[in-house]
């Protein structure tokens, strides 16, 4: 990124109450979005994490509620008639939903949401959030890089994997409709660029309520 977006960065948004933004973030499986999202909120105490609801199987290690809420077939498909999903999804035979009341709330609070969906979740967002909304798209540096990182985090059989390489042509495709694009040839570098795009995003005119009372304060009242 530019020199200037570099020493924006760290500028602080007009002090005046606004409503927060919802950053996502769509790569193929392996190009590092979720790695990029548990960063993100780590390091920004105003940055929340929209925890997907999902009907695939538990990994090892993972906890319900932290990784993602695990629900049956059945719940799951209660809450889709209960319209409690802002974007759902089959993936390869799993559901996967991001929960509308928990994101809804914490915009309104004034607090940024970061979710990890894909081009599809995507576009349905966008139908509901539109001007509060970011996107970002996370590319691999290569074919073979993606494959070798599937392989190496030793969560899915070599289907699976196959499975996932063959989408990833598909969803790579859809980089056109975001805002961003990212290689993540360097996870530290990736993170970093995702962190100065919400700062830059959060200084947008139209994201600092107060700034018209504020400037008009400074113009003697003009």
């Amino acid at each position: 990124m530019s020199s200037d977006i570099n020493r924006n960065a760290g500028i602080a948004p007009f002090a005046g109450k606004r409503r927060g933004l919802l950053l996502v973030l769509s790569s193929p499986s392996g190009a590092g979005k979720t790695t990029i999202t548990q960063r993100l909120v780590a390091s920004d105490a105003k940055v929340r994490i929209s925890i997907s609801t999902t009907t695939r199987p538990k990994r090892r290690g993972e906890i319900d509620g932290t990784h993602y809420h695990f629900v049956s077939e059945q719940d799951f498909k209660a809450s889709i008639a209960k319209n409690e999903f802002l974007e759902y999804a089959q993936v390869f035979g799993n559901w996967y939903g991001t929960p509308r009341a928990p994101v809804e709330r914490a915009l309104r609070s004034g607090l940024d949401v970061v979710t990890d969906v894909d081009w599809q979740g995507t576009q349905q967002l966008r139908q509901n959030f539109r001007d509060d909304m970011v996107s970002v798209f996370i590319l691999p540096p290569t074919i073979d890089e993606l494959e070798r990182r599937l392989k190496s985090r030793a969560q899915d059989d070599e289907k699976v994997v196959q499975e996932r390489m063959a989408k990833a042509n598909d969803e790579m495709s859809h980089w056109p409709e975001y805002d961003y694009v990212i290689v993540n040839s360097d996870l530290d570098e990736a993170v970093a660029a995702v962190v100065e795009i919400l700062q830059v995003e959060r200084l947008k005119r139209i994201r600092q309520p107060g700034l018209t009372d504020f400037v008009r304060s400074l113009r003697g009242g003009a």
